[in-house]
């Protein structure tokens, strides 16, 4: 038993003695970790051994030492507006802190828990030893990277040594300005210590996880970052990170594998011990880098994991793990509520218009949300503080907690180096910023008092200042209408951010958008790698599929993935995925696409949609998007997912595609498989009925249906007036269709923005009986009012 103060708290205890009713014992950090402790006692996932210096310690310290009146002497006045008040008066008290010695009966309970830890771990294990501040950790301030930890401790003086400056890190700048940024009294936060068996994953693996979308709030998600060594790397934004998405409504389902994304990262460096407890970075391997850190079986067993914690917890958590290299087991060492998802759902969901974008200058990973115009002021250190010019865009190699009191200041956050969980990334979630991380060349490209645009929509700077439209979009005032609205969508990467619409599913989620920007090559190209003699063409195809043994499964891979991610944001809902609809030349500009395109005078009715897929010219292409489909409804579990043939001209061709289809494995009506047929060539309509027969759902493309009714091409600015949905040859092809269609059982659907720019073209719909209607996001709710209104309309006409 520890020998306890006068108030009778412990100066030392064990985490199995501490849980999350201790925060003011021992801090956020330590609380969690001790509730942790019992909590995965069962599972695959633990917590490293170790005991607790507690808050009570470190008041003790204080008191003892008499320097409490001098603290808050250092402390009076300061803001985080004077910057440079602030950085001196924290050097002082950190040199206060430093020079102060620890009490003796401090230093005999820590001398107790460090023999009777040595004992059960056998032998002189190397220790963390982690700050762990009774305001940090909590739901609304994370204090993330404010205070100091130290790693690979490996002797009692070093410990004692350790455990002293992190009562110093009580008083960097990073802590001060966040304790007044977030209004918490300085002398009323005290600061413990977790001191736990290092993990070795030094020979292994470590990361961080997320069980929900740190950047959309997505809830049914578990992001997880990993990386080789320890986590340093990826926090300070050094390393790189691989990154898997899991999909958690399925994790308890035995038969799939719900992962919906995996993105092989860099990974050249990696963070390992060196001399004297400190830690250096090292260069990897080729071998190392081109592999997943994780095996599927990995990343399940941490996100059940991450599961299981929010679970317990009752709300999204930010955790951080580590996977020792000598026993293969996977450990706990950090879990805190992820304070950035109540932002984000607070500020309520935004729609953004840009126009007058200029030109992309650099690219790197979206994180925070929002597009801003402003100078950048370009930074290489955090000393640089005094030349910052608040209401800039912050532009730097790289950020770290001494960062904090400048990117406050900051409109925006560009870095070279950085991923979505780097301290960055955080901090933009956090603060409310836009922000892009990884661009690998900001500080090169962006110069000091140039204007720019940074869009955290899609990851880019853009010269000069675009004109930015933000309306928020009022959820609980959208109306409820009989006619399903369903969303048109193509960039998975993008899905998430529209979770929160009370829609029917995604009536088209476009497969070329994924092949055009995700995998880049052609699907043939990608079969038969050993067809193209550039030398050229092959080193991309290399590059691109980094990481994968088969250039073939790379596209079914990645595919999958990106389809899944879609399907997985409006799960249980139908997300109807059309097949690949690119015509000739839009296929030759793929990588390797020369090699198996022709030329075509006229590539619009040309060769493309349902004629390609029967077609020897391109059959292993199309039996990889097969397979791609297959792998998302059997192996994640995605059976919400329908597929859809576009551009089938006759009735013949609408039996092939189906049978290729089924030869595939994917019959219709097997396994509750439904396959839709886009109806956008006047054959369609004129056969109908016969079309109905053979499938479980017409969907209207309008843009072809009228191309090809009045016989204007669509991209001719000339003829622009002429093209209109609300001709009546057309109306009357759409009215015929929808008849045809329900006589024999089938729903009918529309995708096109004619509905979101013409109320009026929305009532005809409506009074047509169209079944669904599928838009862009961002005019979701102006059509559902356009829809309702119609609808209160034809019902008070209705005899």
């Amino acid at each position: 038993m520890t020998r306890e103060l006068s108030s009778r708290l412990p100066l030392v205890c064990q985490f199995s003695e501490v849980g999350l009713d201790d925060i003011a014992l021992v801090g956020g950090k330590n609380a969690s970790l001790g509730e942790l402790t019992r909590e995965l006692s069962k599972s695959n996932l633990k917590v490293p051994s170790g005991f607790v210096i507690t808050s009570a310690a470190y008041e003790n310290f204080v008191e003892e030492a008499g320097i409490g009146p001098e603290i808050q002497n250092l402390l009076a006045g300061v803001t985080d507006k004077d910057l440079k008040k602030l950085a001196n008066r924290g050097a002082a008290l950190r040199k206060l802190i430093s020079e102060t010695a620890l009490p003796t009966d401090l230093i005999e309970e820590i001398h107790k828990a460090y023999s009777t830890l040595l004992k059960q771990l056998g032998g002189r294990p190397a220790l963390a030893v982690r700050s762990s501040a009774t305001a940090e950790d909590l739901p609304g301030a994370s204090f993330a990277g404010q205070h100091e930890s130290f790693l690979n401790v490996t002797s009692e003086k070093k410990l004692l040594e350790a455990c002293r400056q992190c009562f110093t890190s009580m008083f960097t700048d990073r802590a001060i300005a966040y304790r007044l940024k977030h209004g918490f009294e300085h002398t009323k936060v005290k600061m413990s210590v977790g001191v736990q068996k290092m993990v070795r994953a030094d020979k292994g693996a470590s990361g961080v996880m997320f069980s929900v979308d740190p950047e959309t709030a997505f809830p049914d998600v578990v992001v997880i970052n990993a990386e080789w060594g320890l986590g340093e790397g990826l926090v300070q934004g050094t390393v790189d990170p691989d990154e898997y998405w899991v999909f958690r409504p399925l994790l308890d389902n035995k038969n799939c594998q719900p992962i919906l994304n995996k993105k092989l990262g860099a990974k050249q460096k990696s963070v390992v011990y060196g001399r004297g407890g400190a830690t250096k970075l090292v260069s990897k391997r080729r071998s190392e880098r081109d592999v997943f850190v994780l095996s599927e079986d990995d990343i399940i067993t941490l996100a059940r994991g991450a599961d299981h914690i929010a679970k317990h917890y009752g709300q999204p958590m930010d955790i951080e793990w580590a996977q020792d290299g000598l026993s293969g087991e996977f450990f706990i060492v950090q879990a805190r509520p992820e304070t950035g998802h109540a932002l984000r759902r607070d500020a309520g969901l935004k729609s953004y218009t840009v126009r007058n974008l200029g030109k992309p200058l650099v690219s790197g990973l979206n994180v925070g949300e929002g597009v801003v115009s402003a100078p950048v002021c370009c930074l290489d250190s955090a000393a640089d503080i005094d030349s910052f010019v608040p209401g800039s865009v912050l532009v730097t190699p790289i950020t770290d907690p001494d960062w904090v009191p400048i990117m406050q200041q900051a409109v925006a956050i560009v870095t070279d180096h950085g991923s979505r969980t780097s301290h960055a990334a955080i901090v933009c979630r956090e603060l409310g910023l836009p922000g892009i991380v990884g661009t690998l060349a900001a500080t090169r490209v962006l110069k000091t008092g140039q204007v720019v645009t940074v869009s955290s929509l899609d990851g880019k700077v853009y010269s000069g200042a675009a004109d930015v439209e933000v309306e928020a979009v009022k959820l609980d005032s959208i109306p409820p209408t009989q006619t399903q609205i369903m969303l048109n969508l193509a960039n998975p990467a993008a899905a998430a951010r529209w979770w929160q619409l009370p829609c029917d599913g995604v009536g088209l989620a476009r497969m070329e958008f994924i092949i055009n920007t995700a995998i880049k090559a052609h699907p043939m190209a990608l079969a038969h790698p050993e067809q193209i003699s550039d030398p050229r063409v092959l080193r991309e195809i290399a590059a691109l599929t980094r990481g994968w043994n088969d250039t073939g499964q790379f596209f079914v891979d990645v595919l999958a993935y990106g389809i899944a991610r879609i399907a997985a944001v409006f799960h249980p809902k139908p997300v109807i995925v059309r097949l690949s609809d690119f015509k000739t030349n839009e296929y030759a500009s793929l990588i390797g696409g020369a090699s198996f395109e022709p030329e075509e005078d006229n590539p619009m009715i040309g060769w493309r949609g349902a004629s390609r897929y029967y077609s020897p010219n391109y059959a292993d292409g199309f039996a990889l998007e097969c397979k791609a489909l297959k792998k998302v409804r059997d192996e994640i579990g995605l059976e919400n997912v329908i597929i859809m043939v576009p551009f089938c001209r006759t009735l013949g061709e609408a039996d092939r595609v189906l049978d290729v289809l089924a030869k595939s494995g994917l019959q219709r009506g097997k396994d509750g498989l439904k396959i839709y047929v886009m109806c956008e060539v006047p054959s369609n309509v004129i056969l109908a009925h016969e079309f109905a027969e053979r499938f479980d759902g017409l969907s209207i493309g309008s843009n072809d249906l009228t191309q090809l009714t009045l016989g204007v091409d669509r991209d001719s600015e000339r003829l622009a007036e002429l093209f209109q949905e609300e001709d009546p040859a057309v109306t009357r092809l759409i009215e015929s269709v929808i008849k045809d269609a329900h006589a024999a059982g089938v729903k009918v659907g529309l995708c096109g923005q004619a509905p979101s720019n013409k109320p009026s073209f929305a009532e005809f719909l409506v009074r047509s009986s169209i079944d669904s209607i599928s838009v862009t996001p961002d005019s979701f709710a102006r059509v559902k009012h356009h829809v309702a209104s119609a609808e209160a309309v034809l019902q008070k006409t209705a005899p």
